[in-house]
């Protein structure tokens, strides 16, 4: 699967990841010779700085790819999240090390702000 993450330079010269420019995985992209799996959720009362967090710490795991899904709300409350989700790309292995810490992952978030609903 193409890498759709994107690289910028900080103040400082170093690359940096932007997860706000990283786009889900097209069907095209994610329908391949090997298994993948392809999520879109979210946590209403997530806070856009923790779905980033949640992003970036998804990302760390070989394997997986994560972003954020742009708002699709037409009217301001500033108690929801300011995104419209999380996707989760990853390809299935053998030994599904990746899908168990991602829901891991999910699950430690989960507990402290709220339950996941598929978007």
């Amino acid at each position: 699967m193409p890498d759709v993450s994107s690289t910028k330079q900080d103040s400082t010269g170093a690359n940096r990841e932007s997860a706000s420019e990283q786009q889900p995985p097209s069907d095209s992209q994610v329908t391949s010779s090997t298994a993948a799996a392809d999520y879109r959720i979210r946590c209403p009362r997530l806070p856009l700085a923790v779905y980033r967090e949640i992003a970036a710490h998804l990302r760390q795991i070989d394997g997986v790819n994560a972003g954020l899904l742009p708002q699709s709300s037409q009217t301001f409350d500033y108690l929801t999240s300011q995104v419209g989700g999380l996707w989760i790309s990853y390809q299935y292995s053998p030994h599904q090390l990746a899908q168990q810490q991602v829901e891991r992952v999910l699950a430690y978030y989960g507990d402290r702000f709220g339950s996941w609903e598929v978007v």
